[in-house]
């Protein structure tokens, strides 16, 4: 069964481990606006060449620019079967040319998958992180928590909260998403192709309650 999917979730959501799994489990390509940058800078292509002076000025890259480079990506041959998108589309404009993309080979979205997980979780999953200062070591005081909460485990060097993971930090990429996020979440509601899924569970259940919603599509 051909499968065409956009996955949505805030930061923290854990879009990128169920990610994996539905690629695996479906046997199609886990495409994310990361890997598709990279991918094009690294070929050359024009588009990627374009995306890389943004990105090397430290400014966002356009939606022309990431919008053909999504087009580029879903003609290869691997998203025949299907595909996941991660991270695209972000706006309502984006979602609007990714209508049209498929618009123009005569297909459409299967369903939207998007991952709900309360605020006051997104934080605590978001602002736990501590790296060591010595040595680079990554703890998490929930879900990987040093004997020492101040200290390395492995060499004893100070733990530190990096500035990406400061409450303000989050809290602001977290309003971002939701701003840019709403009107998508509302347009997708209204083609009947949204699939709420429960993120704040463990990961075999939110990946199990995606199963559910995908249906016999799943099996």
């Amino acid at each position: 069964m051909v499968m065409k999917l956009v996955l949505l979730g805030p930061p923290g959501a854990g879009k990128g481990t169920q990610a994996q799994e539905i690629s695996r489990r479906l046997n199609i390509p886990h495409i994310s606006t990361g890997d598709m940058f990279r991918a094009a800078v690294a070929a050359g292509t024009p588009l990627g060449l374009q995306a890389k002076a943004f990105m090397d000025a430290g400014k966002l890259v356009p939606d022309e620019v990431t919008i053909g480079i999504v087009r580029e990506r879903l003609q290869a041959e691997d998203c025949a079967p299907g595909f996941l998108l991660d991270g695209f589309p972000r706006t309502l404009p984006q979602a609007q040319a990714l209508d049209g993309i498929l618009a123009e080979r005569g297909i459409e979205l299967d369903a939207v998958l998007d991952l709900e997980v309360p605020r006051e979780e997104l934080l605590k999953r978001l602002t736990g992180r501590r790296v060591c200062k010595s040595c680079g070591a990554t703890f998490h005081l929930l879900f990987n928590p040093p004997r020492d909460r101040d200290r390395c485990d492995h060499c004893g060097g100070k733990l530190i909260q990096r500035d990406d993971d400061r409450e303000e930090t989050v809290s602001r990429r977290l309003d971002v998403y939701e701003e840019q996020t709403a009107p998508l979440v509302e347009y997708y509601r209204r083609q009947g192709k949204l699939k709420t899924i429960n993120g704040n569970q463990d990961i075999p259940r939110v990946l199990e309650a995606i199963g559910e919603a995908l249906g016999e599509n799943w099996r």
